[in-house]
């Protein structure tokens, strides 16, 4: 309560309105029904603080980790480069601590201590476009990276450490992967500083995997340039960024089939095709097939961006998006769950067989070591239901039931908050043998999960 008892003026530097129930109850934590979508997902990772605010409109607006952490009141706000205000109320450390709360390992972005090549407007006219910190802050820039690694993983009696400890966690947050860069310009600048952040932190935390960026497309000059970096350095891990039309997803369905086997693995750290309508998210389940059969060269993905609040965005391609009250999950969520919470370890040829001259169809087989459970993934991108044959002859005795959920409709079908649920998936017990026949719906993503080894 706060109460004046004279007549004057009061000042109020932050209001904070926190429903009492957060996310498991956390201090500060999430909103719960948002956390809990996320958590249904079952994601391995999960990328923080995300694309352009990370390098920020300017080296001054640059996202400085230090500046999120302590109390709330004491955290340093700003404008970011989307126009959105950040309170930084969700900072490191309930984002780690969130991470850890649904099992997933965090993966962090650091800038390259270079600014968005779009700072002060360039997509428009005019602009400062990319700046770099200059050589005499560097020696400070990097230990404050080096730093975010102490306060992950370091003992509660280290310096950092004893920052998370008091935060009231003492334990390890056991941090593996750290981004270095987003999406940037690939400019002798650039160049310089991510070499420089890259050894230090080898040099001291070679348990860690840097990630690096090979800016904002799927080709091109910067494209090629980050590559060239990442072989140089013989980096452990790059991140690739693109927003595509669906079409361009079912042409490149083989992309990673022709990537090298032993090189640099790859991140897809932001992709998406540009909507949320039903016919976006098929085409991206079509691509994962690819992902997935790829698995031994892209070994992270990302759908972006994840939330979008209704009316406060002008990007419009969004995972999840929410008002007060109510929670939109498109197509695109649905489709991304579908495959999170049926991943395998192992990728299997020649089970699903199709007309391999029809570009609309895509299929993946996986097998779940935990449970010995056989996926199969079945991808119709047509107007019309398409044949396909599995073939489970490699395989041991199988359940003569087996899981199916189904995500289908028309094209152009999309949740909205005045229907939130036109399009969901619907699961239903399917009939299998060794070798079956099975047709996949028009416009659709079939999920047949098998149980194997029956007695």
């Amino acid at each position: 309560m706060v109460l004046a008892k004279t007549e004057g003026q009061l000042a109020l530097d932050m209001v904070s309105l926190f429903p009492e129930k957060t996310f498991k109850n956390r201090p500060n934590g999430l909103r719960a029904d948002l956390a809990q979508k996320l958590a249904d997902m079952k994601p391995a990772f999960i990328r923080f603080p995300g694309g352009c605010l990370v390098h920020g409109d300017g080296l001054g607006n640059m996202y400085r980790w230090k500046n999120t952490i302590g109390p709330v009141e004491q955290r340093k706000a700003q404008r970011n480069i989307w126009g959105y205000h950040q309170t930084a109320g969700l900072g490191y450390f309930e984002y780690f601590q969130f991470c850890e709360d649904i099992g997933a390992k965090p993966l962090p972005v650091v800038p390259a201590a270079v600014s968005c090549q779009n700072s002060g407007g360039t997509w428009r006219i005019g602009g400062t476009g990319q700046k770099a910190l200059s050589a005499s802050e560097m020696d400070e820039y990097i230990q404050e990276v080096l730093d975010l690694i102490e306060w992950a993983n370091g003992p509660a009696t280290s310096e950092w450490g004893a920052k998370r400890a008091a935060a009231g966690h003492p334990e390890s947050f056991n941090l593996e992967y750290i981004g270095v860069g987003n999406e940037d310009k690939i400019t002798p600048e650039f160049e310089e500083r991510f070499k420089m952040i890259f050894e230090a932190i080898k040099a001291k935390h070679p348990e860690i995997t840097v990630i690096g960026t090979v800016g904002p497309f799927h080709s091109g000059e910067d494209f090629e340039k980050g590559w060239k970096i990442a072989e140089d350095l013989k980096l452990q891990m790059v991140d690739e960024h693109y927003y595509v039309q669906p079409e361009w997803l079912m042409a490149n369905l083989h992309r990673y089939d022709k990537y090298p086997r032993s090189s640099t693995k790859v991140y897809l750290g932001e992709y998406a095709s540009w909507g949320n309508k039903l016919k976006n998210a098929i085409a991206e389940a079509a691509y994962l097939t690819g992902l997935e059969r790829n698995g031994d060269v892209v070994h992270l993905a990302s759908y972006a961006p994840l939330l979008a609040k209704k009316g406060f965005t002008q990007w419009t391609t969004d995972m999840i998006f929410f008002d007060n009250v109510n929670i939109l999950l498109t197509p695109n969520y649905h489709v991304q769950k579908m495959f999170m919470t049926n991943q395998g370890e192992t990728w299997f040829d020649k089970v699903i067989s199709k007309n391999e001259s029809d570009t609309t169809l895509a299929a993946s087989c996986v097998l779940d070591s935990k449970t010995g459970d056989i996926i199969l993934k079945i991808v119709n991108y047509s107007d019309t239901g398409k044949p396909m044959k599995a073939n489970l002859g490699k395989f041991g005795k199988i359940a003569a039931q087996a899981e199916k959920t189904i995500l289908s409709g028309q094209p152009d079908d999309e949740n909205t908050f005045e229907n939130l649920q036109k399009i969901v998936p619907v699961t239903s017990s399917i009939e299998v043998a060794k070798s079956f026949d099975y047709i996949a719906p028009p416009m659709s993503l079939t999920v047949i999960r098998i149980k194997q080894n029956v007695k």
